[in-house]
């Protein structure tokens, strides 16, 4: 005798669907980067570090301790960002995929802000002495605000899973259907 709570018969539908990373490992130049926004932030950062040390290195005090802890930190973030920006426009970060850029780049921007207030503040600090460091501190904020917003955007990309270059593609989506019978 069968069970009056269950049917003669069920249907299950199984639904896969896969991603596929689509990346193009040859270097070539891509100028179409410099117009995106993390592009255009990159090339922001670039500027904002050069003026900002060309500001220190120009100043009679530039060998102070203050403007050698500035141009220390506008350096480090002209070269870092500089050859990030290189990578980008060359696709060598798409062609290196497996490297988290994404986090290194979140973490690179979250301490050059850290670095750049205090540089700015200790800039602006000494601009009583030398209009120039009033300049330079300028500059300094510039960059902060510029960094702090990519450690933003970097964060933000990293949590969703996103590629720094390159991108996902669903690959293929299959639908299996089976009928079963209780008898």
């Amino acid at each position: 005798m069968m069970d009056q709570g269950f049917p003669n018969q069920h249907t299950t539908t199984t639904t896969v669907t896969t991603t596929a990373t689509t990346t193009q490992p040859t270097i070539r130049f891509d100028p179409s980067y410099i117009r995106t926004m993390h592009g255009m932030l990159k090339v922001a950062q670039v500027v904002l570090n050069l003026l900002g040390f060309i500001c220190i290195t120009v100043s009679g005090m530039s060998n102070n301790s203050r403007g050698g802890w500035f141009n220390t930190v506008s350096m480090g973030g002209f070269w870092f960002t500089g050859i990030l920006l290189v990578f980008y426009l060359f696709h060598i970060i798409e062609k290196f995929s497996k490297i988290p850029w994404l986090k290194v780049e979140f973490i690179f921007c979250s301490v050059w802000t850290a670095l750049y207030l205090l540089a700015a503040a200790l800039a602006a600090d000494y601009a009583r002495y030398s209009e120039v460091f009033g300049v330079a501190a300028f500059f300094g904020f510039c960059a902060m605000v510029a960094y702090g917003y990519d450690a933003w955007l970097k964060f933000h990309l990293s949590r969703s899973g996103a590629l720094a270059q390159g991108q996902y593609t669903p690959k293929q989506t299959s639908t299996v259907t089976s009928q079963g019978y209780l008898s």
